[in-house]
């Protein structure tokens, strides 16, 4: 099972509040809060898909530039500077930058989830 849904390109989380009684969640990856819930799964998605909607409705209305979620960059901050130090060496050894390294190991990861 998963914890998230998918709608015009927006990542919504799914969870349930038992004290309740029903699901819930919020619009990830954005710093506007865009939330929905709902008693069972059909109105949780039904409500999830037509907050964001509504929030693309406002922004129209308003003028704004919808907030768009994962845009292709990232600060990544390492726990240690030897695993920086590390993926540097490797990464210049390799003939890449640092960031093609990352991108290619997260890739990696990924493939290997399926």
């Amino acid at each position: 099972m998963r914890n998230t849904m998918e709608y015009r390109g927006y990542v919504g989380s799914v969870e349930f509040s038992e004290e309740d009684g029903v699901f819930f969640g919020k619009v990830l990856g954005i710093r506007s809060l865009i939330s929905y819930e709902g008693v069972d799964a059909r109105s949780l998605v039904e409500d999830f898909h037509g907050s964001v909607d509504d929030y693309l409705v406002q922004c129209e209305y308003d003028g704004t530039t919808p907030e768009v979620a994962y845009k292709g960059s990232l600060n990544v901050r390492f726990r240690d500077r030897e695993t920086h130090r590390r993926a540097a060496i490797y990464a210049i050894e390799h003939n890449q930058s640092l960031n093609s390294f990352i991108e290619e190991a997260v890739r990696e990861k990924l493939s290997l989830a399926k």
